[in-house]
């Protein structure tokens, strides 16, 4: 396990459903603590957005990651880790049952829907940020020039294929609040498991896994009695651009507009941002 001194925060996004951006540090390899801010952002904003309309938002696209999960690898989660992960997700907002089946239902085809493509879009965010957009959509056409749109207006670009997608790694990432274990626990079962980093962000731990290992780790901390607060497979970048003032307030600003949008799913990019200046974009 590689463990960090204290630094700067480096931010990077994770969004699942509308609500998580997630922070992380720059890694220094020496023996010590790593600080990240990752639920900082995600915890104001969830609070924020606490409303009947953001809710109704967040289970749409819980809905359509069912559909795409369920369509691409079949209905049964024990064989399909992006469904099971999915399903945890819309349970974990108290999603009824019955709409989660009903989403699987159309991703295999026993129910009649539309018909969704997944499309992962590249481009560039001011100061020159990788920003990578997965979107679920049913008009690949609309989707491209409603991005393109949304990118120019707020300082960014769309790339080729490529152009960023080697600024990423596709790792698995679970946060767990710091009430739920100290931290020689949490090393312990996450190491046992094969993560490949603890981090602390001051009020959660941040729990950094190979992709295929993901699953494993958040099982063995449920089986230890600890309820992870969120536990996913997304891209995580492998360097940071330090953006401040106009730069990072625009930045901030086109990562609210494409969360915003109904069809994207999840939104990553490796810009770094110090935590009073995100504090203050949510608070205004």
């Amino acid at each position: 396990m590689r463990l960090a001194e204290p630094c700067p925060y480096r931010t990077w996004l994770l969004h699942y459903g509308g609500k998580s951006l997630i922070t992380a540090p720059a890694r220094v390899p020496i023996k010590g603590r790593s600080v990240s801010g990752h639920s900082k952002w995600a915890t104001i904003k969830h609070k924020k957005a606490a409303t009947d309309a953001r809710r109704g938002k967040i289970f749409t696209k819980l809905i359509r990651e069912l559909t795409i999960a369920a369509r691409v690898s079949g209905s049964d989660p024990d064989s399909n880790p992006r469904l099971r992960t999915a399903i945890l997700a819309a349970k974990g907002e108290n999603m009824p049952n019955e709409n989660i089946e009903r989403a699987i239902q159309r991703g295999t085809g026993q129910l009649e829907g539309e018909t969704l493509e997944e499309v992962l879009f590249e481009g560039y965010g001011p100061g020159g940020v990788g920003v990578l957009i997965q979107v679920v959509t049913s008009n690949r056409n609309r989707i491209v020039s409603e991005i393109r749109h949304l990118m120019s207006k707020n300082g960014g670009n769309l790339a080729e294929s490529g152009a960023v997608g080697w600024m990423f790694q596709r790792k698995g990432d679970i946060v767990v609040p710091k009430e739920q274990a100290d931290e020689e626990k949490m090393m312990g079962i996450v190491l046992d498991a094969g993560a490949e980093d603890l981090r602390d962000d001051g009020s959660s731990w941040e729990v950094i896994t190979p992709s295929e290992a993901m699953e494993k780790v958040r099982e063995a901390l449920t089986a230890a009695g600890i309820k992870p607060a969120s536990a996913e497979v997304g891209w995580l970048p492998q360097n940071y651009i330090k953006l401040s003032g106009p730069q990072a307030q625009q930045m901030l600003r086109l990562v609210e507009s494409l969360e915003d949008h109904d069809d994207v799913q999840h939104v990553y990019a490796n810009f770094d941002i110090d935590e009073k200046e995100i504090q203050a974009a949510v608070a205004g």
